[in-house]
């Protein structure tokens, strides 16, 4: 199985997220589509799981389903140490659990800041440990799947800072920076961002079972 000659379509309609996949993938030869291009039917995917690896194979499975091509899926969060690992699956809708019209919609990215920034006021820097963790899930139009987990370790701050990335980026300080994910160049954070660890482990997996499945 050649992946170079096979297209890959990607669950998400998240632009970011395909965006940062596009630029990581295009370095293993991976040729990623966006749903929407791929004339993915208008469905969404409930995304009811208790882990990213639970929700991300959702996603994947779900849309392999639809269109019998392999799909690639990220779930992605922000786990803080000091809240017992919250938001963690919960990140893109943060803010509207506390709503009561649908706590289920995903938050505007700056409610979802400004509410864990809430949940952290007069925490020491210190005790604002926490990671960004990514799943990526790749399932196969005959049942198989590789799943591979990615992490980055840093600090949350109680202020954004940076125009750049995404989502919780700018209020987080990748350990051994000095520059939220918001400040630093997209290049940098392509690289050791927790969604690049993910693509990284992803990869060695893959060659792995091309090797086994040649």
């Amino acid at each position: 199985m050649n992946l170079t000659d096979r297209r890959i379509i990607a669950a998400t309609r998240n632009e970011h997220k395909i965006r940062e996949m596009e630029a990581i993938t295009g370095q293993f030869g991976m040729k990623i589509i966006s749903r929407d291009d791929a004339g993915v039917p208008d469905v969404e995917i409930v995304e009811d799981g208790a882990t990213f690896e639970e929700n991300s194979y959702k996603k994947a499975y779900g849309i392999m389903e639809l269109t019998g091509e392999i799909t690639i899926a990220d779930d992605s969060g922000i786990e803080a140490d000091y809240l017992d690992g919250a938001p963690g699956i919960y990140s893109a809708r943060f803010a509207a659990m506390d709503s009561e019209d649908d706590p289920e919609a995903d938050s505007d990215d700056s409610e979802n800041n400004k509410k864990l920034m809430r949940l952290l006021q007069g925490v020491p820097y210190e005790k604002r440990t926490g990671r960004f963790v990514s799943v990526i899930t790749m399932v196969f139009p005959n049942g198989d799947c590789i799943t591979a987990r990615g992490t980055v370790e840093g600090h949350i701050l109680l202020e954004e800072r940076g125009d750049g990335g995404f989502g919780y980026d700018p209020m987080f300080v990748p350990e051994g920076y000095d520059k939220t994910f918001g400040e630093l160049p997209a290049e940098l954070k392509n690289r050791i961002s927790h969604r690049a660890n993910a693509l990284a482990a992803l990869r060695d997996k893959l060659e792995k079972y091309l090797e086994e499945n040649s």
